[in-house]
């Protein structure tokens, strides 16, 4: 999460496509391969977190430097508020994490030989699940806020540990992604949810980002445009 806005635009959806594709591969493919390997959901949901939190921490080493490393629309539009993202570029980015997001379900299905797309058909819903949404997302952009105030090369990392933490302590496993979502509305695997499920999460996740980053504004201070 650099000074990424001097690289081409088709260079940064590329990137954000390829890293949304893989993380969304990781999060299903690894979530069928641990209810294949055993019936206990501890160790599923285990099977399912350490693949995830590790494949953040490769992805934002490698995309950081391109496109910021988002792949997440909740995390754009914190930055287009933060003016570190310009807001004509926020709904091409989004459309890349969402196109990217639907290839890694495609990706992690076609490797499981499963038909490439299911309609999602496991209900994630309730208040306490919705809740558990905003506490995710919130967590997730403090953590990624914060730490581009403290320690900027540290983001990979911290990504990686707040998303496996957030899994075990969240009611919801902390989706704390749009885009991720959608793509997880698609399969009936472990990591899916029902379709219908879908608006409150995105709604939730859009209300979580919004209120971390106003709240890391407040403690960390004003953060100064870096890009442009």
């Amino acid at each position: 999460m650099d000074n990424t806005l001097s690289i081409a635009l088709s260079r940064r959806m590329v990137a954000e496509t390829l890293g949304t594709m893989v993380l969304v591969a990781t999060v299903i493919g690894s979530g069928i391969m641990a209810t294949r390997l055993t019936g206990d959901p501890a160790i599923q949901l285990l099977g399912n977190t350490l693949p995830t939190g590790a494949i953040l921490v490769v992805l934002v080493t490698i995309f950081g430097p391109v496109s910021g490393a988002h792949f997440n629309p909740a995390v754009s539009l914190v930055f287009a508020f933060r003016r570190e993202l310009p807001w004509p570029e926020l709904a091409p980015y989004a459309l890349a994490q969402v196109v990217g997001g639907l290839l890694g379900t495609i990706v992690a299905h076609l490797m499981f030989s499963l038909p490439a797309l299911e309609i999602g058909d496991r209900a994630r819903n309730g208040s306490a699940i919705w809740f558990s949404e905003i506490v995710a997302t919130f967590t997730l952009v403090v953590a990624i806020l914060g730490t581009l105030h403290a320690r900027r090369e540290a983001v990979p990392l911290i990504v990686g540990l707040t998303i496996t933490a957030t899994y075990w302590f969240t009611a919801s496993t902390s989706f704390a992604n749009p885009a991720v979502t959608l793509a997880r509305g698609f399969t009936q695997s472990f990591a899916g949810i029902a379709l219908k499920d879908i608006p409150a999460f995105a709604l939730m996740q859009v209300i979580g980002a919004l209120a971390g980053a106003t709240l890391a504004r407040f403690v960390f201070g004003k953060f100064e445009r870096t890009n442009g």
